[in-house]
Formats: structure tokens, sequence, C-alpha cells
């Protein structure tokens, strides 16, 4: 105590003026967090602060809440979305794309274009217009889910962006809209004002295809260009050996063990009832006729990971999920599977 009083005497002058420059500095830093987390932080405000009158109309034993999603990253846009898309054409493309390359397929209003998963591995989300309509494109490399919505919420154009958190390893996005969080592989609002009205995202349909197999059926698309406005090597996978081991990187609530847990296949819910083909038995049977929910269905694989599904009963497409299987049974613990 005594040197520490020495000390203090001896530099009494300097000290003050440290502390002066000490206190501005870290006002200074105060009001920059402050401004910046009305910036880049709304999420939290908005999520935190939901009128009691909504809250109650949500009480149900489905509503989660942030303690029970995990961060896979440690901010919202770590991992950057593409919100000014470019596109190429097959030849330019065909350039730098492997034909053993998986692309996201999408015909849309006579508009076709292929979203390479080299792209996708770094961005995950793409805020895209087609035929005039908002969609985005959607992928969770955790997961190997690729999924399609309408851009709409509560009836108004909205972008995604990436929130950094994840439920079950599986993406979790959020919109710029109201800020609202959505599961990626449901697309449900899980946490925030569109959770509280219930609001699911539409979904459009969107084909997984090797790249040779996509330029071959559509030798008019258009492919999403690596000019993303962001510098990444597109030529590299960024998670090693994950697609091939058994590693999970985070936590899942249900394990199901009845089939490996990275099992690739295809999974869909009719009304309550949800089924999963794997990609093994549709490649070895090439044409599959079932019956889910009461429904009369024909799944049909094409070649290299392109599956139609069709409605026997109505002859409408239905849209499956391919994925992981792990990542399937944690979303749809009560799911079936094909057995041949």
């Amino acid at each position: 105590m005594y040197y520490t009083v020495r000390v203090m005497k001896l530099f009494n002058t300097k000290f003050n003026i440290i502390s002066v420059v000490f206190v501005i500095i870290v006002i200074g830093g105060l009001v920059f967090l402050a401004v910046r987390s009305g910036q880049t932080g709304r999420q939290s405000s908005t999520i935190n602060h939901i009128p009691d009158e909504l809250v109650e109309q949500r009480k149900d034993s489905k509503t989660l809440t942030l303690d029970d999603l995990t961060w896979g990253c440690p901010r919202q846009d770590c991992i950057p979305s593409i919100d000014d898309p470019k596109f190429e054409s097959l030849d330019d493309a065909d350039k730098w794309l492997r034909d053993e390359d998986l692309v996201f397929g999408l015909v849309h209003k006579g508009v076709v274009r292929a979203y390479p998963q080299r792209i996708l591995n770094w961005h995950e989300i793409v805020n895209d217009t087609v035929a005039g309509d908002p969609i985005a494109i959607t992928f969770c490399p955790l997961c190997v889910t690729s999924l399609a919505f309408e851009r709409v919420v509560n009836g108004q154009t909205a972008e995604f962006g990436v929130s950094g958190r994840l439920l079950d390893s599986n993406l979790v996005m959020y919109d710029r809209l109201e800020e609202s969080l959505w599961q990626q592989i449901t697309g449900e609002a899980i946490i925030g004002p569109a959770a509280l009205r219930g609001e699911k995202l539409k979904r459009v349909s969107i084909a997984p295809s090797t790249w040779e197999n996509w330029k071959e059926n559509h030798p008019d698309t258009e492919v999403l260009s690596r000019d993303t406005g962001h510098v990444r090597n597109y030529g590299l996978y960024p998670y090693g050996a994950y697609e091939d081991n058994d590693q999970i990187f985070f936590g899942i609530r249900n394990s199901d063990f009845r089939l490996p847990i990275k099992d690739v296949g295809y999974g869909i819910e009719i009304g309550d009832s949800p089924k999963y083909y794997s990609e093994s038995i549709l490649k070895e049977n090439k044409t599959i006729e079932d019956s889910l929910g009461g429904v009369n269905i024909k799944i049909e694989y094409k070649k290299d990971s392109e599956v139609v599904i069709t409605n026997l009963d109505s002859g409408e497409a239905i849209v499956p999920i391919r994925g992981f299987w792990f990542s399937w049974a944690s979303f749809f613990p009560d799911t079936d599977i094909f057995i041949k």
C-alpha cells in the first residue's frame, strides 16, 4: 500500500492526464458501440422486446428462445449473403466448374439458373429476383440442405441474411425487414415477430444436380457468377473432410442411428407424415411408387442427384429436401424410412 501511494503522488499529474484521456476513449467507444448496435445489432432489441400481447398468442410447447440456439459464428452476417447476384453463360461457367460439381438448379417462369455449391459453401444465401419474383436460394453446408423460398415476410419483400446461429446444426436465417429468425430446413419463423404470427416461407422448387447433368438438360441456363463482391477461394471447400466423415460440428437434439448419420437422401412430408428415402436406394431402383399420408406418390431418380417426386392422385410435383440423414431425423423425429 505504501509503495502504491508514493507512486500515485509521483505520477499524480501524469495520472490525471491519462485518466482524462482514458475517459474520453471509453465514452467514444460506448458511443460507437451504441451506433453500431443500432446498425448491425438490431436483432437483439427486436427479438427481446416483443409486445406482451403477441407473446401470449404464441405460448405453446414449440416456442423457442435464443437459449435453444447455438452460435455457429459470432454475429449476424459473419457469413455474407449475396445480395446483388450476377450471372454468366454456360460457356463461361464451364471454364471453371467441373462436371461432377453440384449445382442447385432453378426453373421459374421461363428463367433457368444454376447456383454452384462451390459458391454457396461460402455465402449460404443468395437474395435473387427471378422473373420479377423475389426468391432466396439457401444452402446449409453442415446439413447439405438446399432450399429456395419466396422472400416475403408479412406481405412485404425482404432480404435474408445468415444470423450466425444454428439449431440442430442447421442454418438459422434472419430477415432484414423485422429481424425475425427463420429455420432453413422447415422455412418456419422460430423467434421474433414473424414467429409470433406463425409465418412460414413459401417454398420454390430447386433441384440439386451435377453440373454435367444440368448443362446437358438446360443449355440455356444462367449460372451464378464468382463475381460476388467478396474475396473468397471458390475452388476450395472450407469444411475439410466434413462431408465424408462422421463428425457433427454442433449439437443436435435427436440422434437417430437407424441409418449412418451422413447418409444422403430425400425427405418429404405429406400432412403430418414424414418419410426419408436414401439416395443409394433411389439410385438402385430408379423409380419407386409409395403411399404417404394417404397419398400415392412416385419417386424418380433421373440422374446424378436429380429427383422428381409426383403426387399420383393430383399430378402435382412434390418438392423434396435433400440432405444428411441426421438433419432430417433431428427435425422430423417421427419420420419413417423407405425400405425396399
